[in-house]
């Protein structure tokens, strides 16, 4: 395992925070230097199509050891992180044989992974846990699911004895701000099914993600001099916090859901007296239910426009990503193969939904079948992120026994 995580180490090293405000893709050139790395070390496991298009998207095939055709794979993992807690400067700290108990942060001490607030941790006392020193996040999302494809894929290269079929591996950009496939050719991935490795604990298969759109509201006011603002002035910042103080909080809100209930949430707020932006996510496991919130939205702005009249409240509605059960139900081998690899590898496994999405979320609604897979990624985008070496290598296996399992489809 020393390898494993010698190469997690090294690669959340790389500050690949993502950036929604760029004009750019990928939105930030660590991407692409990780991407760069990456490339190298596949093509010294002898892949030696790995290359990175100008998108900044990696692609390389581990090739098959199996005679007969066998059904194409691709395992999947996003180079970027989160923009919501700094990617500079990442100092992992690992903490080898846990103790069960708290684990207070170097660089931050008032920063604090507590083990009641934690139950999966504590099930992890005697392991190695690795977290962030408390002064950014650790990015285990996705670069957990980076090290364990590149281990896998090494295990693989250094054992021709085993018999799989073609396996593609494929990194993306910039799935945390929702393009991560935008610039994907799945004609030229070329595959039947496809795995994400970025989920949670141990076992876990991830079937079913919400579905997502993002508003933008921008809210229009009229600026003055407050010295002569009296009957002319229109507050964009006032209205703006109007629209929010009318968006439900006991219900429909991040803070006060779980499980299946989606939800609104207030992520970003910009500007000033003239105009204000307004970015929110609008989640929910059925589809139909985010043109309700949309709706909800847009009554809340009109509301607001006839107490103002010289106000403007606009409401931009951009579909995200759809949540993957409808396709995944098309292709049942895809979570099936991924069970008794699970079960292969000594392990049982958990079916699971994710409120949130992955890559595969997009890559589902397009037609290719694509579960996510665990790496052992938790308390995710914040100081508080942590990951579970031991976690990680089971995914490794995981993976190995995956390629076997498919492998074996084609004899």
């Amino acid at each position: 395992m020393n390898s494993l995580l010698d190469r997690f180490c090294r690669y959340v090293r790389f500050d690949t925070q993502a950036d929604e405000k760029a004009t750019t893709y990928p939105s930030s050139t660590g991407q692409l230097e990780l991407g760069r790395l990456l490339v190298n070390e596949l093509q010294a496991l002898g892949l030696n199509d790995a290359a990175q298009d100008r998108h900044g998207i990696i692609l390389a095939t581990i090739p098959p050891t199996v005679v007969s055709p066998a059904s194409k794979i691709a395992w999947i993992a996003h180079l970027d992180t989160s923009p919501e807690t700094s990617g500079h400067n990442v100092k992992p700290i690992v903490h080898r044989s846990y103790d069960g108990g708290d684990i207070v942060l170097p660089g931050d001490p008032s920063k604090v992974v507590r083990a009641q607030e934690n139950p999966e941790l504590v099930k992890l006392k005697g392991n190695t846990i690795i977290t962030t020193d408390g002064t950014t996040l650790l990015g285990s999302d996705d670069k957990a699911g980076v090290a364990v494809i590149m281990e896998a894929a090494s295990h693989l290269a250094a054992h021709p004895e085993i018999r799989h079929g073609p396996i593609r591996i494929c990194f993306t950009c910039d799935e945390e701000i929702g393009h991560g496939v935008d610039h994907l050719d799945l004609k030229k991935l070329g595959v039947q099914v496809a795995y994400t490795l970025d989920g949670g604990g141990e076992g876990e298969i991830d079937v079913e993600t919400f579905s997502a759109d993002l508003a933008v509201v921008t809210v229009s006011g009229v600026n003055i001099h407050p010295s002569i603002a009296k009957g002319k002035m229109i507050n964009a910042v006032r209205l703006a916090g109007m629209l929010l103080e009318r968006l439900p909080r006991q219900a429909l809100a991040p803070e006060t859901t779980a499980d299946r209930e989606g939800f609104l949430h207030p992520y970003r707020i910009e500007g000033g007296v003239a105009e204000v932006t307004l970015r929110i996510l609008l989640r929910d496991f059925l589809t139909t239910r985010l043109a309700e919130q949309a709706d909800l939205l847009r009554a809340a702005a009109r509301l607001i426009m006839a107490e103002y009249p010289q106000a403007r409240l606009g409401v931009q509605i951009t579909p995200q990503y759809r949540n993957m059960a409808e396709g995944l139900a098309r292709e049942p081998r895809a979570v099936r193969f991924a069970e008794e690899a699970i079960r292969r590898a000594g392990l049982e496994s958990k079916r699971t939904i994710v409120r949130g999405g992955t890559d595969g979320s997009r890559l589902t609604e397009l037609g290719l079948p694509t579960p996510n897979l665990f790496a052992g990624e938790h308390n995710l985008h914040s100081p508080l992120e942590w990951t579970c070496l031991e976690e990680m290598a089971a995914a490794v296996r995981v993976l190995v026994e995956l390629a076997q399992v498919w492998g074996k489809e084609s004899n």
